[in-house]
């Protein structure tokens, strides 16, 4: 096992180490809205439960696509497979928390609208992603 990664790899780390000041700011974004009690957050129980679950999926995403960057230039796939594998990973730390966020973005909503999809086909590129790695690990 080699301990260097691939170009690709190491800039689609690159990458997600760029979008963590972006989480970090989701975080105090929703410390703001707490402390203040700004409108549209406590007083909706549907919006802060899905914000809450956006943020805590980018922050645990970004960390498991950086691991799971280590492995890709390891498994026994073709370079268009490793490829897709890192795009299928890293879509789900983006995919994701825009589903929450986009899917309850104006204050007063207190269902999620069709921009909920969006974590689900983060969670398939996600479950796609990383079953090809494992198999190609094994």
């Amino acid at each position: 096992m080699s301990a260097s990664m691939s170009a690709s790899s190491l800039s689609t780390a690159g990458v997600l180490l760029i979008t963590v000041p972006a989480v970090a700011f989701g975080g105090m974004t929703l410390l703001a809205h707490l402390t203040r009690n700004i409108p549209g957050y406590l007083d909706n129980p549907t919006r802060r439960s899905l914000w809450r679950a956006g943020h805590a999926h980018a922050g645990v995403l970004v960390l498991f696509a950086l691991v799971a960057m280590l492995y890709v230039d390891q498994a026994a796939l073709s370079e268009g497979v490793k490829e897709l594998v890192r795009t299928l990973i890293v879509a789900a730390p983006i995919l994701m928390p825009l589903g929450f966020f986009l899917s309850v973005v104006r204050p007063r909503d207190t269902k999620p609208n069709i921009l909920i999809w969006l974590t689900v086909l983060g969670g398939v590129g996600l479950g796609v992603g990383t079953l090809t790695l494992g198999i190609g690990l094994v």
